[in-house]
């Protein structure tokens, strides 16, 4: 788009448009705050209300979600208010299982890509749509202690909605960070030390063969479609997964929770 296109410029709502990724500038994050993040769920929402970091803006309760909540002696940092199950049916559609809590939220901060924790593992998804698979990913990195998911801007879902109620709770343990240009990021992880191993059937190594050094960077692509052509060609190298039955691949979430296994076995993070 040029610098006197009259067109209708789209909202940004990602981050990394500063040119350095995992980086968003000012506008970028003013825009994103304009968009509340919807949380909705028993483990979702007491998750995000008991993170000192997450800025709850509003929250909608059952009487029987209010009721749990005192008994459970959980203190929401904003006054609740209390209403019917279908006025929240109403914001989510019948067939969201909502428990009887929704809230309205700020995203979370984002970390700088060399403020990552060195010593552990970062998960990058190349262009992973579906928001079950990305929330079932998180939890399965809340659990083994994963620094950061990097995620694209485009391709991708958001931090909200399924995503989060899918990642029960996750969302509000490992940092969300998304970029404008995931070449650019694998680049800068290359550069920073991170071994960044891309993960494909078609790989010339099984993963657990590699030798594997941490910061450790491991690469999903989505499903069907796999690594993008830059993005296997910028990883250091790409690995597959070997399975001993008839059945040679897996959902990308369970390709994950296996090569999670993997990294942090070699790495002597499960000790």
């Amino acid at each position: 788009m040029s610098e006197h296109d009259s067109r209708p410029r789209p909202r940004p709502h990602t981050r990394g448009q500063s040119g350095r990724p995992g980086r968003p500038d000012r506008r970028a994050r003013e825009n994103r705050l304009e968009a509340p993040v919807i949380l909705y769920g028993w483990h979702t929402v007491t998750a995000a209300l008991a993170n000192p970091k997450r800025v709850i803006r509003r929250l909608l309760l059952t009487e029987n979600a209010a009721r749990r909540l005192a008994e459970e002696k959980i203190l929401p940092p904003v006054t609740p208010e209390l209403v019917r199950p279908a006025a929240i049916d109403q914001r989510l559609g019948p067939d969201a299982v909502h428990q009887g809590l929704y809230a309205e939220a700020d995203p979370l901060p984002s970390p700088a890509l060399d403020t990552l924790d060195r010593r552990g593992i970062v998960l990058v998804l190349d262009q992973i749509t579906d928001p079950h698979n990305v929330g079932a990913i998180m939890r399965s990195a809340a659990a083994f202690g994963v620094s950061a998911i990097i995620t694209t801007a485009r391709h991708s879902p958001e931090a909200t909605g399924v995503l989060a109620k899918s990642a029960s709770g996750a969302l509000e343990l490992v940092p969300f960070i998304t970029v404008q240009n995931l070449a650019r990021t694998l680049t800068e992880l290359n550069e920073h030390g991170f071994m960044t191993v891309g993960l494909d059937s078609a790989g010339a190594d099984n993963l657990a063969a590699v030798k594997l050094e941490a910061p450790l960077a491991l690469v999903l692509g989505a499903e069907g479609k796999g690594l993008r052509q830059l993005t296997r060609e910028t990883c250091r190298l790409v690995a597959r997964l070997d399975m001993p039955g008839a059945i040679k691949s897996l959902n990308v979430s369970n390709a994950a929770v296996l090569a999670l296994y993997i990294g942090a076995s070699r790495l002597g993070l499960m000790s």
